[in-house]
This record gives structure tokens, C-alpha cells and sequence, in this order.
């Protein structure tokens, strides 16, 4: 039938069709929007005529395609070869869950191209003295990427300039610490003071992590949904400025589920060899969590310490499933102050305090930071 519509154009062929083949006009509608479809794209055409699929694919794709702009579609068609390679192989339900979903990461990029195209002509900074304290204020909205690289450049300087020692102006109050340390080292690069210690930028070029999430997830549907990808970034940019945020820099790829490390590159496991965590440790758990791992503590993992949940004094190891990134002020409780900690194979915490009070949590849930 498809065959014989497209010798035989007409002005309104759904109609020619329904009278020759005596299908309602809502059949030979379908069949006039899979001949256009498969018009565009000649590999779906192809399998068909093999028997690799059946029309129920080519429909998905045709609906698929609906609601996407002539830029989109063309995008979705492009990918034909992947796509029927996955037809092929599908069920024409499961098919038209990825062909949806394909196309819905099409409308998302744009949009989101669109987001950031906004964000960037709407940046500013200003500054004023406020007129009671004599403070001089400084106040800016950045465009995602911007902001990125500014985040990065003042969390390296915090972290080198600070690490050792803390100023005796900081404040005693930990989040006022903080933003007074920020203020600090934000003043420096911009004045880049010749006389003071140099600033240690090589942490704003570590590798990224791209963390993929394959714990299932189960939508209302039943259908399973895929892994999600973090890229660990704090802020929601195109995937196609990827390279701008990062720079030649290909991202450390670690695979969590569950509270779980499935994968992460290098050597994981150090048993008694030593008492200081590596590099590929303390990048794996940080594919699982984005802040101190106590309960209501948002103390950033950077300023973390790996701390033996077995303790190294007690015979601990140095492994992955024996480490807990928790924060200064956390591990001097812990070590100093009487604070159990009790940690689950997924990662559930058990926090027991001298007094009887117990803390839990369920398995971590990375969220970028």
C-alpha cells in the first residue's frame, strides 16, 4: 500500500486511499504519514521491505517526530541508522519509549541552548557602599559557565591559601568561616597582591567526574528508565557546551547504583599498605557524595577527610567500603567526642551519640556540587 501511494500522488490521498481499500480515513492517514516518514528516512524504509521491522516502528518514529521543530527533526533523522538498529532488535512498545525519549533530549537541548543563550546577556555586576556600615558590597548574576569557572577559581584559592592555617579575623561561625575565607581569596585573585603567597591553581584543573547513577529507576509506566549521567557540575548547561566547562579535559567516569561504586578507575583497595587514602579513592567516593556525609552537614567533600569507619588504630584497612568522607569539625566528634558510626554495604549510616541519640541515613544520593 505505502508502495502504491507513492506512485500516485494526489491532493488528498488519505481520501483516495480509503476509497480504494475501504479503511476509515484515520487508517489512511497513518498510512500517508509512515510513506512521508519513510520518505526521510531511507534505512527504516529499507529494514521494512527486509522484514527486520514492522510498521508499528515506523509509526513510533512518525510520532516521535511530532512536536519537534524542522531543525529537531531533521537531528532525529540523522540518527536513523541507530535508531532502527534499535527497532530491529525492540519491541515496538519498548522502541517507542526510546525514539520518545531521543526525541525528547532533542527539545531539551534546544531549550536549554536557548536558557543559557538568555542567561549570558542577562550577566551583571555591580557594587555599592552601603550607607550604614560603610561596607563595600559587590553583587553579580553570571551566566552558568561563567560561573562555573569563577566557583572553581575561588574554591582552588579558598583551599590553597587556607588549608593550613585560617586567618584570625574568620568568624567562629562555620558558614560565616567560610563566605569570609571566600571574600579572602575572591580579593586576591582579582587584586593578585605581588607580595603575598602565591595561590596553588592546579586543583582548578583536576580531572572532572562524570558520575553514571545506574540504579534503576521504575516510572509509572513499568518501563525501566536508564542510567542518568551527572556531570557533577552546579549548574544545568547544554550537553553541546560540555567542552567549554571543561575544557580539553576528559571527565573520570565512575558508575554508582545504590549507594554502590560499580566502577571507578584505579586502585580502590590499599588494605594496611597505608593509612592515607589515594587520589583514585577519594575520587570514587566522590561519585557518591557532594558535601560531609553526616546528616544536615553541607561541608563541600573538597574540604573532607576520608576517615576509617574501622579505625586505622583498630586494625582498619584502607578500602573503599571502609571510608566515609565527613568534615573537620564531624571527624574531631567522632574521634574526640565519643560518636559511633556504623556504616551499611549500601552505604546506610548509623550515627550513635554518647547520649543515646541515633542518627540514620539511607544511601547516598549524589547531587552535583
Amino acid at each position: 500500500m505505502v508502495n502504491a501511494l507513492k506512485q500516485r500522488p494526489a491532493s488528498f490521498p488519505e481520501a483516495d486511499i480509503a476509497d480504494s481499500t475501504g479503511c476509515t480515513l484515520n487508517a489512511a492517514a497513518r498510512e500517508t504519514e509512515r510513506a512521508s516518514t519513510l520518505d526521510k528516512a531511507g534505512s527504516f524504509a529499507d529494514a521494512l521491505d527486509a522484514g527486520e521491522i514492522r510498521p508499528g516502528h515506523v509509526d513510533a518514529l512518525t510520532r516521535a517526530a511530532k512536536g519537534l521543530d524542522d531543525a529537531q527533526t531533521a537531528e532525529l533523522y540523522d540518527q536513523q541508522d541507530r535508531l532502527v538498529d534499535v527497532a530491529a532488535s525492540s519491541s515496538i512498545r519498548d522502541f517507542e519509549q526510546h525514539v520518545r525519549a531521543t526525541a525528547l533530549a532533542l527539545q531539551t537541548e534546544a531549550d536549554a541552548e536557548a536558557r543559557l543563550a538568555r542567561q549570558t546577556r542577562a550577566t551583571r555586576l555591580r557594587s555599592w557602599v552601603d550607607k550604614v556600615d560603610g561596607m563595600w558590597n559587590l553583587s553579580g548574576r553570571f551566566d552558568p559557565i561563567t560561573g562555573k569557572h569563577l566557583h572553581d577559581a575561588i574554591e582552588a584559592a579558598t583551599r590553597s591559601l587556607f588549608v593550613e592555617t585560617t586567618p584570625a579575623t574568620a568568624p567562629t561561625d562555620r558558614l560565616e568561616r567560610q563566605q569570609h575565607l571566600h571574600a579572602l581569596a575572591l580579593a586576591r585573585l582579582v587584586l593578585d597582591d605581588p607580595t603575598a603567597p602565591s595561590i596553588d591553581r592546579r586543583s582548578r584543573n583536576a580531572a572532572p567526574i562524570a558520575v553514571v547513577d545506574a540504579t534503576t529507576a521504575i516510572p509509572t509506566d513499568g518501563a525501566s528508565a536508564g542510567p542518568s549521567v551527572d556531570w557533577g557540575l552546579p549548574i544545568e548547561v547544554p550537553t553541546s557546551v560540555l567542552r567549554d566547562v571543561f575544557g580539553a579535559t576528559t571527565p573520570d567516569v565512575v558508575i554508582v547504583a545504590n549507594g554502590v561504586v560499580l566502577h571507578a578507575p584505579g586502585n580502590l583497595h590499599l588494605g594496611r599498605t597505608t593509612r592515607l587514602a589515594n587520589r583514585d579513592q577519594r575520587r570514587a567516593l566522590r561519585g557518591l557524595y557532594s558535601t560531609c556525609a553526616v546528616p544536615g552537614c553541607a561541608t563541600h567533600y573538597d574540604r573532607c577527610k576520608l576517615h576509617h569507619v574501622i579505625w586505622w588504630r583498630h586494625g582498619g584497612h584502607t578500602d573503599l567500603d571502609n571510608l566515609l568522607p565527613v568534615c573537620q569539625h564531624h571527624h574531631t566528634q567522632i574521634h574526640d567526642h565519643g560518636w559511633n558510626i556504623t556504616l551499611e554495604p549500601n552505604r546506610e549510616l548509623t550515627i550513635t551519640l554518647p547520649d543515646g541519640t541515633t542518627l540514620r541515613s539511607g544511601p547516598p544520593k549524589h547531587s552535583a556540587a
